[in-house]
């Protein structure tokens, strides 16, 4: 037993006092009316008589860490049981990470206030700092902040994640297994997205050879905008070639070129006739202009008549080429179901969509080639740590052993099994899982620590494991109940000093029958009940020197000066 001590001493020599749990208040709650306790670091030990109340504090806590409620523990006759607890997250990174990730975080980041309500009808509610939340939320904060070694309840220890955190930490190699799980968890992603475009490309194929086919049709027309245009107006004009000729011949001949009769004549003979009228005379002057201007403008107008008769072209060949590309076009853009014009339109269309096709297929060979480099990363990490787990763990079973025969379980055997998974897929854990087994009788076969029947015999294989890991590990708040069942003497102040040994990194809570054990204790509480007007209450006291004194004294059989003298000297040692 002392060489158990021993070594505990040796591995646990970094002296931090540290509080996590600082404040618990119930309201309501079974037959505690109201109870608001105060705990300090290092080892509390609460006591009292049995059927006091002392599950009340181990139910109140197991609800602020996410437990489902009963009905039933609503007080009688109240409305809701209210519990609140506060939590010093100075020395708690990882759940201080929670919060953040979670956006609940409080005005002071190292402070956490967890409030659960239940009401008669069984409704529950809760609160973390302020901001309600899901049960499992709180149940995954809860995770970070205490852990409950009762009759397997929040019992970390069950889950083989926690022995595989256990033995990383005992063996300095916590960062490369964070690493092992974000390579893993980095691989899941790209297989993922590889995975989605490649069953996009397949379902695209089809797609893609269709696209392909109309970008070559429409490539081959080779329509533009501007030609389009172009060709409206080309058949305008070959179409009514002849019919212009002939309405321009027909008006140039009235013009000038009838020599029967024709514009210019008449205006030449009007003037003539001004003339012979006195064109001399004032009053003609300005009329005699006016027919002199309409001669004028009539020829520059025959003129360009002329000029726009040798323009005209009829040239049926051209005609036909004209309609026969723009029935091409026009055909081409009722097969898509477009108007002419958006034709160059369509065609970029397609392009831009091949060259989208086109950059998926780079894509899909960029990540085949980053899962390949993140599975050699994650096999190459995977062997070292493996490596390394696997020497650990014969240290490790080894010290927790020596610790299970120090606490009174001398055919107890811990080993520590390694489950291969699936190495051709990256693993968050690596190359296997780590899980403790246990055999607590000589020649039984070794079982998971899920299978162990006893709840003290459970408290006291979380003790060991504890104790030998509480340097390595980050260590919340340690709850321990009925750790002391059947045992007495040396074992039990065994018990109480690696209680009081393991206070010295985290906060205990230790609910004890035995006065060896509450001996050591930093803090004591006392649970008591009364009978008032009918009614149960449960209390809870902080107690002092002396009135610690006088319960150890009870525990240890009564108030006489023997048991006073020997609870003395318990305290004293």
């Amino acid at each position: 037993m002392i060489q158990g001590l021993n070594s505990a001493k040796l591995l646990i020599n970094d002296y931090n006092h540290i509080i996590m749990l600082t404040h618990l208040s119930i309201s309501n709650y079974a037959i505690a009316e109201a109870l608001k306790i105060e705990f300090s670091s290092g080892m509390t030990a609460i006591t009292g008589e049995t059927g006091a109340g002392k599950s009340i504090i181990l139910g109140a806590m197991s609800l602020i860490l996410g437990d489902r409620a009963d009905r039933d523990v609503v007080r009688s006759g109240c409305e809701r049981a209210d519990i609140s607890a506060e939590f010093d997250l100075s020395h708690l990174t990882a759940a201080r990470h929670w919060l953040d990730e979670n956006t609940l975080h409080g005005d002071d980041p190292a402070i956490c206030l967890i409030r659960r309500s239940i009401t008669a009808d069984g409704r529950s509610r809760a609160w973390i700092n302020g901001s309600q939340v899901t049960l499992q939320s709180l149940s995954a904060l809860g995770a970070l902040l205490m852990d409950i070694h009762s009759q397997h309840e929040h019992h970390s220890l069950l889950k083989k994640t926690t022995h595989q955190q256990l033995l990383d930490d005992f063996a300095s190699i916590s960062k490369q297994s964070e690493r092992l799980a974000e390579l893993s968890e980095q691989w899941r992603a790209a297989r993922r997205k590889l995975t989605e475009l490649q069953q996009l490309s397949d379902e695209q194929s089809a797609q893609q050879e269709l696209a392909r086919y109309q970008l070559e049709e429409l490539q081959l027309l080779a329509v533009s905008t501007e030609e389009l245009e172009q060709l409206d107006a080309e058949l305008d004009q070959l179409t009514h070639a002849e019919t212009r000729l002939a309405s321009l011949q027909k008006l140039l001949l009235l013009c000038r070129e009838d020599d029967e009769v024709n514009i210019i004549q008449m205006l030449q003979h009007s003037q003539q006739l001004l003339v012979d009228c006195d064109a001399s005379a004032t009053a003609f002057q300005d009329i005699l202009e006016l027919l002199n201007t309409a001669l004028i403008q009539v020829e520059e107008a025959a003129g360009e008549i002329n000029r726009r008769m040798d323009a005209i072209e009829i040239n049926p060949e051209r005609l036909s080429q004209v309609n026969e590309r723009l029935s091409d076009i026009h055909q081409l853009a009722r097969k898509h179901k477009v108007r002419p014009e958006q034709l160059p339109e369509l065609q970029a269309q397609i392009e831009q969509q091949l060259q989208s096709l086109a950059d998926n297929n780079d894509e899909i060979r960029l990540l085949e080639k980053n899962v390949d480099e993140l599975n050699g990363q994650w096999l190459t990490l995977a062997k070292t740590v493996s490596a390394a787990r696997r020497h650990a763990a014969d240290k490790l079973t080894l010290a927790i052993n020596e610790q299970l025969q120090a606490l009174a379980m001398r055919d107890a055997r811990l080993h520590i099994a390694f489950n291969a998974t699936d190495a051709e897929k990256p693993q968050q854990f690596g190359l296997e899982q780590a899980e403790f087994l246990i055999s607590t009788n000589a020649g039984q076969a070794a079982k998971p620590l899920a299978r162990i029947a006893s709840g003290g015999e459970l408290s006291r294989i979380s003790l060991a494991i504890q104790v030998i890991t509480a340097l390595t590990s980050d260590t919340p708040t340690l709850v321990f109940d009925e750790v002391d069942v059947g045992i007495g003497g040396d074992v039990a102040k065994t018990v109480g000093r690696l209680l009081k040994l393991l206070g010295q990194r985290s906060q205990i809570l230790c609910v004890t029958h035995q006065p060896l054990v509450a001996s050591q204790a930093n803090q004591h509480l006392l649970v008591s009940k009364t009978a008032e007007d009918g009614a149960t209450q449960s209390y809870i006291n902080t107690l002092d020197a002396e009135q610690r004194l006088q319960e150890i004294a009870r525990m240890l059989g009564g108030n006489s000066e023997k048991s006073l003298a020997h609870a003395r000297e318990l305290i004293a040692n």
